[in-house]
């Protein structure tokens, strides 16, 4: 597969951010349907949103991967995000979809390839995903997409003090890199 500015799938174009996809983005990221697992997250300035594609843009520069804009082959509009960032000492795959767009594989059918691409770049990284117990959707696409479960503890920073952290990676994980995923 080729990993250009644009990739395609059966049913996706995948592009990496651009300054231009921050107001679809805001849409998504500030809906509080969006945010029933954990609704602290929530965007509510668009300025949030924009400090977030530029440190994805800048993610691409530096390491050949982030976070890809998902829209259907035959429609422009956003349907949500996809990919690894890197961490430093682990890819984190984070995946966020509005609504409308959940429920038809489309975050597990690019986790896969942001899998594949962040393995080619730096196979020496786990790729994990980190998620609220609660939120048994994203689970489900973390183990689709080949993760396991890796690490069950209270969640710091969050407010909800009976917060659950769950963390799944692709291989077992050091104690640095569970620490490093646990911040």
């Amino acid at each position: 597969m080729g990993w250009g500015a644009e990739v395609r799938t059966e049913r996706l174009r995948l592009n990496r951010p651009r300054v231009d996809d921050i107001a679809a983005l805001h849409a998504i990221y500030s809906d509080p349907a969006v945010w029933t697992h954990l609704p602290s997250m929530r965007f509510t300035a668009v300025e949030q949103t924009q400090m977030t594609v530029v440190d994805w843009i800048r993610g691409w520069e530096d390491n050949g991967l982030g976070p890809w804009m998902v829209r259907t082959l035959d429609d422009p509009q956003l349907l949500g995000h996809c990919g690894c960032t890197n961490k430093t000492a682990f890819w984190n795959l984070g995946y966020r979809f509005a609504p409308a767009a959940q429920g038809y594989g489309y975050a597990s059918e690019v986790a896969r390839l942001a899998i594949e691409r962040a393995h080619q770049l730096r196979p020496d990284l786990p790729v994990i995903a980190y998620l609220v117990e609660h939120n048994v959707a994203s689970a489900r696409v973390a183990e689709r997409v080949g993760l396991q479960l890796r690490h069950r503890g209270p969640d710091k920073g969050n407010p909800d003090p009976e917060a659950i952290r769950l963390i799944y990676s692709d291989r077992r994980l050091t104690a640095a890199e569970l620490a490093a995923a646990r911040r």
